[in-house]
């Protein structure tokens, strides 16, 4: 079990040069933190494929792997927790710092560094990293819905990791000005409370083994619309939590669909929150290569031929497009996070395509 607290308290240095990591990683210590030192980005990828680390700090300037390529490496990660980043750099021109700020950067320090703005820096990034235990509350409370349905497995570790993958793709294709590294980190943070408001569905319509009737599935889509209720009078407190506002689109919008045919409210096209088009892919796949009572588990390849028939009519084209680059990171997913039910390579079977 990953012991989450000593992470936080586990820092990284990583400098090439010998006496300014010595001193450094002295100084860490000696403020109490747990400190492994390396001279250099290749030795620092080493060290945290080993281990987790809650900080790194590192120098911007080393021979191969310079802090900043160490930093996007960080960042293009899929880490379950956020890790603090500090470069250290004697160049402080406004243009530089934009650079590392855009590498995914969270603080600098000048050098030669100084041990009490060292410290300083690292109690802001204590505060910082604090609020990833919002995270662990967030899923948390996602797990407990889910609860109720006995079916679901490793369903919302598996979604959250496919719309991680899938925004950061989307990122990099650059079609999305909206989306940046918070933008992913929001999706990954706040993907699983999708279907929170099936608490509010009774276990005669959750727990029915088969397919629902028609009014069985009205009440099944009343999720959508209970699940943001409960976000909103969160909202109403908290107007300005973006987590909130990304957590009430996805939950209300997440089967909707491109041509307007979807539900809650029936929106079209770029009217859907882009946060919930994107939940559609990750929900309809896990959906289609997981094992229900009413079907079996879809092979990898026969649920990305039906999101690809989907395209302009359930799915955003664009979207799809992402989805085709990043369709191999899906099936690695799904197979880490398998509930061992869901990938026998003969499965076929039939599902719901906008699945409750």
């Amino acid at each position: 079990m990953i012991d989450h607290q000593n992470i936080k308290r586990r820092v990284l240095v990583v400098d090439d040069e010998p006496t300014s990591r010595i001193t450094l990683k002295a100084t860490v210590e000696k403020f109490g933190y747990e400190c492994v030192a390396v001279s250099s980005g290749e030795e620092a990828i080493e060290a945290i494929a080993d281990r987790h680390y809650g900080m790194i700090i590192s120098d911007w300037e080393m021979p191969g792997i310079s802090g900043l390529d160490l930093c996007k490496s960080v960042r293009q990660a899929n880490r379950q927790g956020y890790v603090h980043f500090i470069l250290l750099t004697s160049n402080s021109s406004p243009d530089h710092i934009v650079k590392g700020f855009e590498a995914g950067a969270d603080d600098f320090i000048s050098k030669p560094f100084n041990p009490a703005e060292l410290r300083v820096r690292m109690k802001i990034a204590d505060r910082i990293r604090s609020l990833d235990t919002m995270g662990v509350t967030i899923f948390s409370l996602a797990k407990l819905a889910e609860s109720r349905d006995p079916e679901t497995g490793a369903h919302l570790d598996r979604v959250r990791m496919y719309n991680r993958v899938l925004a950061r793709t989307m990122k990099s294709m650059g079609n999305w000005a909206e989306i940046d590294e918070e933008f992913v980190w929001l999706m990954y943070l706040t993907s699983p409370l999708h279907d929170i408001g099936k608490v509010a569905i009774p276990d005669s319509v959750l727990l029915k083994s088969g397919h629902l009737s028609d009014a069985e599935f009205d009440i099944m889509k009343s999720h959508t619309v209970a699940g943001a209720e409960t976000l909103k009078a969160a909202l109403d407190i908290c107007p300005d939590a973006p987590f909130l506002n990304f957590a009430h689109d996805i939950t209300r919008s997440h089967h909707e669909r491109w041509d307007g045919t979807g539900y809650p409210d029936r929106l079209k096209g770029d009217d859907i929150p882009l946060c919930a088009r994107i939940m559609a892919v990750a929900d309809v796949y896990d959906a289609l290569t997981s094992k229900r009572v009413y079907k079996d588990a879809m092979p990898h390849t026969v649920a990305c031929g039906i999101i690809r028939d989907g395209i302009g009519t359930h799915f955003d084209p664009q979207i799809i497009e992402a989805f085709e680059l990043v369709c191999d990171d899906f099936a690695r997913i799904r197979a880490e996070f398998n509930e061992g039910t869901s990938d026998r390579p003969e499965s076929g079977g039939s599902a719901r395509l906008n699945v409750a």
